[in-house]
């Protein structure tokens, strides 16, 4: 007798689950991440085949469909997966094993893949709701050090003032232009990790700023919370300052109670 799912799952909470059988107990209007723990055979067929032997794996069954097989090593990435929506049946074989069978097709008329998954032990069988997940919200990218920058150019170079941010060229906006205590141009090129291209990218910026006779002589900084060192080799042959930017001491500097917004 086969247990049948289509995703998103409806699986068993707590413990979750059958350990001797692998069958998944229903949970009306939850829909867990389903952690297992076993030694497990998995086997591909659909635009490719693929086959891992006997060994122990986790299991994932996401709650928006997704079933992915984990071993302990190859980083984040799982060793083969089905993405939803796909349909998860679990039974047994011949001999008494239980088995996973999950299906999928890209479209309707496309060839269906299938992801047997052979259970030969089950160490661990866990259901975990997570929540609403409120997305990634990233910190110390280019936008904020641009931001942070403008309002204190001054951390660069003593004396430096903004003139403007995003100053257009033809070939697109230098991230800061500002004007030092000589009064002399200087366009800032801010990256979170300074490289090669970031160089090139200011490089040709100054090339074309320096064809404008109300703004040249234009020297320019690069400034990262990184520089790599081939970066900064490149950058002082070509003439450009390199900046070291330390986020937290900027944000620091930043006090709300200034703002009149």
């Amino acid at each position: 007798m086969l247990d049948e799912i289509t995703h998103p799952p409806t699986l068993g909470s707590g413990a979750g689950g059958d350990r001797r059988t692998g069958r998944s107990r229903a949970t009306v209007g939850s829909t867990p991440v389903r952690l297992v723990v076993a030694r497990c055979q998995i086997d591909y067929a659909g635009r490719l085949t693929a086959h891992l032997p006997m060994a122990t794996r986790v299991l994932m069954i996401k709650a928006d469909g997704s079933v992915l097989v984990h071993s302990d090593g190859g980083s984040y990435k799982p060793l083969n997966w089905m993405s939803p929506p796909c349909t998860l049946r679990v039974g047994s074989t011949d001999d008494g094993q239980v088995e996973w069978t999950v299906t999928s097709r890209a479209t309707s008329k496309g060839p269906e893949d299938t992801l047997r998954i052979l259970i030969e032990e089950v160490l661990s069988d866990h259901s975990h709701d997570l929540g609403v997940d409120p997305g990634l919200q990233k910190d110390g990218v280019e936008k904020h050090l641009q931001e942070l920058l403008a309002e204190h150019p001054a951390t660069l170079v003593d004396g430096l003032t903004l003139v403007r941010r995003e100053y257009p060229t033809a070939i697109g906006p230098v991230d800061l232009m500002c004007r030092d205590a000589a009064g002399k141009s200087v366009a800032v090129e801010i990256k979170r990790r300074g490289d090669i291209d970031g160089v090139e990218q200011l490089t040709r910026y100054l090339e074309l700023l320096n064809r404008d006779p109300l703004l040249a002589p234009v020297r320019g900084i690069f400034a990262a919370q990184e520089i790599k060192p081939q970066a900064r080799v490149l950058a002082t042959d070509r003439g450009i300052g390199c900046a070291v930017v330390d986020y937290d001491a900027l944000r620091g500097l930043d006090d709300p109670t200034h703002r009149l917004f």
